[in-house]
């Protein structure tokens, strides 16, 4: 049933930047009589036009996307369509960006390990207003909202360059340090701050000083 309270299919909008992994999806649900897929988009940008020309009931949104990412699309889709309900369906299990995509406004939490059946269930339970977590996620979210550590997997090389950052070091002094290039030094540093939800070289600094 749709949030509408009608009798007509779950109407829902698929947001993913991997084609096949949309295709599978837009299968999976097809093969279910109460699920209707409306829409899809491969970034966040375009996820906002497809649910302002499609009005669905519920969003699958995956997180990691170029440009315009899912926790910003969550928002963004959010204020516009506040009756929409945004489910995430990721591969990232991490604290960081489960606390970011709750308090964007989303009300599930599924990653991509989960079976086939899970994910049915999911959008139907956020279509009744539930909030289906995983329970891999549901573990991150309680330790992270009782103030306990972040735990977030970064590489072993990811985590020398943050307790680099951590100790002031500008990138040129890093990358001296551990013997590679300043524009790999940069690579690490943009995977750490999208891994643990923050912007800048102090928020990552302190996010060290609490979990590493």
């Amino acid at each position: 049933m749709s949030l509408d309270g009608g009798d007509g299919p779950i109407t829902v909008v698929l947001v993913d930047d991997h084609a096949v992994v949309r295709t599978g999806l837009a299968q999976l649900l097809a093969g279910s009589n109460d699920i209707r897929v409306v829409g899809q988009a491969g970034d966040g940008a375009e996820a906002l036009d497809v649910v302002r020309a499609t009005n669905p009931d519920v969003v699958v949104m995956d997180l990691q996307m170029p440009g315009v990412d899912g926790v910003e699309a969550t928002k963004q889709v959010l204020e516009e369509h506040p009756g929409t309900q945004v489910v995430v369906l990721t591969s990232y299990s991490d604290s960081a960006r489960i606390v970011a995509a709750i308090d964007a406004g989303a009300v599930g939490y599924l990653l991509k390990d989960a079976d086939p059946e899970d994910v049915l269930d999911g959008v139907r339970a956020v279509s009744r207003g539930e909030s289906p977590i995983h329970p891999r996620a549901a573990r991150q979210l309680l330790t992270a909202r009782s103030g306990g550590p972040v735990k977030v997997d970064l590489t072993p090389r990811e985590v020398e360059v943050l307790t680099l950052v951590r100790s002031g070091l500008a990138n040129k002094q890093i990358a001296r340090r551990l013997g590679i290039s300043e524009r790999t030094v940069k690579a690490h540093l943009t995977s750490v701050f999208q891994r643990i939800g923050v912007t800048d070289r102090t928020q990552a600094a302190l996010w060290a000083e609490r979990n590493l």
